[in-house]
């Protein structure tokens, strides 16, 4: 039995099978719903059930409150179909959506820019490319049949220098895939990635200065972004706002600096909240959405595209949004879920 979902406004529909999760039918059949960890934990594939009814399978309140669930909002990577269904999510991708492969990968260098960040370089098929949105993300497929997902931090157009990918990947301890990357991995170790994924990318069409907030290795796709202005010249004013623990957590900082040199409508304020003595810090401190909030009076003519912690995507969504008159649909985000998120650790 299946039934039909479809999307508004952008007026996309698809099928889903009366045993699978809406987010599950839609990556099968190549209709990009937003979404992070699949897991219900995010909060990153929450959207506006319009008609129909849905059974949700377990997931976490902090990713879907009880209020919400009232007035109708849905989590799709745990949300079942009971009936037809109709959806508003105003992230969802159109013809300019990719194929997502999967596809084998060569490491071909391991560079470890601070005690927790390793950037990861691989090598793609020379005979397969991956076509893929700056920001988007791929995932590793392990032995047992679990997934990673990482951010690509290098544009697409880098393909140029040869078919590669650039992952900023941070050491969690005890977490099994990033131990082994700060472990036992090594160059020429052959992995397999699927994607590309994600609805996080630039909107190219808009001309609205952009508000560009990381934390942590959520740099990774804002890096990509960046590169992505800067080869099309784009002419909208754009400001990075990188937020850290230390100063040592800044670890493209002087690759930013370069940047914000280079071109003239680029702005880097980095922010760190727990900068001590010794670090000699004397730039901005404090919270990094807040950063935001105090150079920003008014963001009702802004894009704001937000990735890393859960808790400071949503804390950054909810603020500018209700205090700054950014357009709902104008914030578009990539929470990074680690597993022990998933499952409430």
């Amino acid at each position: 039995m299946t039934f039909q979902i479809a999307v508004q406004p952008s007026g996309r529909a698809f099928e889903a099978r009366a045993d699978e999760t809406i987010l599950a039918a839609a990556i099968r059949q190549g209709i990009g719903l937003p979404y992070g960890c699949k897991d219900g934990a995010c909060g990153s594939c929450k959207c506006r059930k319009l008609s129909g009814e849905v059974v949700h399978r377990d997931y976490q309140s902090k990713a879907l409150s009880a209020d919400e669930l009232a007035a109708g909002q849905v989590l799709t990577c745990c949300a079942v179909a009971q009936g037809d269904v109709v959806l508003e999510s105003r992230q969802v991708t159109d013809e300019r959506a990719f194929p997502v492969k999967r596809l084998p990968v060569r490491v071909t260098s391991l560079d470890r820019r601070s005690p927790d960040v390793m950037v990861v370089r691989l090598q793609l098929p020379a005979t397969d490319p991956l076509r893929y949105h700056a920001g988007q993300f791929v995932e590793f497929l392990l032995a047992d049949g679990a997934r990673r997902a990482y951010s690509l931090a290098n544009a697409p157009f880098t393909q140029a220098e040869g078919p590669h990918l650039e992952l900023h990947i941070r050491h969690l301890p005890g977490g099994r895939f990033t131990d082994h990357v700060f472990g036992a991995m090594k160059e020429r170790d052959i992995l397999r990635i699927e994607g590309p994924f994600g609805s996080f990318f630039l909107r190219e069409e808009s001309d609205k200065p952009l508000v560009l907030l990381a934390s942590g290795t959520g740099m990774a796709p804002i890096k990509a972004l960046v590169q992505q202005l800067q080869f099309k010249a784009s002419p909208r004013p754009a400001t990075v706002y990188w937020g850290g623990r230390r100063p040592a957590d800044f670890y493209l900082h002087d690759w930013l600096l370069q940047k914000a040199a280079e071109m003239p409508t680029l702005r880097y304020v980095p922010v760190a909240s727990d900068a001590l003595p010794e670090d000699g810090w004397t730039g901005r401190a404090g919270y990094v959405h807040q950063a935001v909030l105090d150079d920003f009076a008014d963001l009702s003519g802004h894009q704001v595209y937000a990735c890393g912690a859960p808790v400071v995507v949503e804390a950054a969504r909810v603020a500018y949004t209700r205090e700054r008159g950014l357009p709902e649909e104008e914030f578009f985000a990539d929470a990074f879920t680690t597993e022990a998120d998933k499952h409430g650790g």
